[in-house]
């Protein structure tokens, strides 16, 4: 797992082994990037579930003028926090439940990836929330990754991508 563009270019980020672990492929997340390119630079980026930290690191590594990570695993924050270490980034990294983070913030977010555990409700749980207490910026994306193709109730889909097992949903506030 590498970074793939901007000013940390080709640096290898600390990953977790084993069959339970699955970090978004550096394709997927090249891909995701190359979609974002325009809206990336300057935002406010919240990366939920965030295992390693690597969504997260990718948007500074571009631009992202802040980026949170939340995480409840202990093990998962401390790699998230050795992986800003190999960068040299000191950010906000959270150690907490993603849908207890969403509800104790009033902070508004450009992007919020979304990468719960698959198989889980914890993805929609996360939405009702953001859609709850409206954590998007006006032009805000809520970026969901999951294995199926997804519709949600009080957003709308904008975009959706499928990269092997990985299925990308992009959301916007609905009206």
């Amino acid at each position: 797992m590498r970074v793939v563009a901007g000013k940390f270019k080709g640096v290898r980020l600390l990953e977790f082994k084993g069959e339970d672990i699955r970090p978004t492929s550096d394709f997927a997340k090249e891909s995701l990037f190359n979609i974002l390119k325009d809206k990336i630079y300057g935002a406010t980026f919240l990366d939920l579930f965030a295992g390693t930290g690597n969504m997260g690191i990718e948007a500074l590594s571009r631009g992202a003028s802040e980026v949170i990570f939340v995480d409840k695993s202990k093990k998962s924050v401390e790699l998230i926090k050795k992986n800003l270490e190999k960068v040299k980034e000191n950010r906000v990294v959270k150690t907490m439940d993603s849908i207890e983070f969403l509800k104790s913030t009033d902070k508004k977010f450009d992007i919020i990836f979304i990468d719960p555990p698959y198989k889980t409700d914890l993805g929609f749980m996360a939405l009702e929330v953001i859609k709850k207490k409206d954590l998007l910026t006006k032009e805000g994306l809520a970026i969901f990754e999951n294995e199926d193709k997804k519709e949600v109730d009080g957003f709308i889909k904008v975009d959706e991508r499928k990269y092997g097992r990985a299925v990308l949903t992009f959301f916007k506030k609905g009206d």
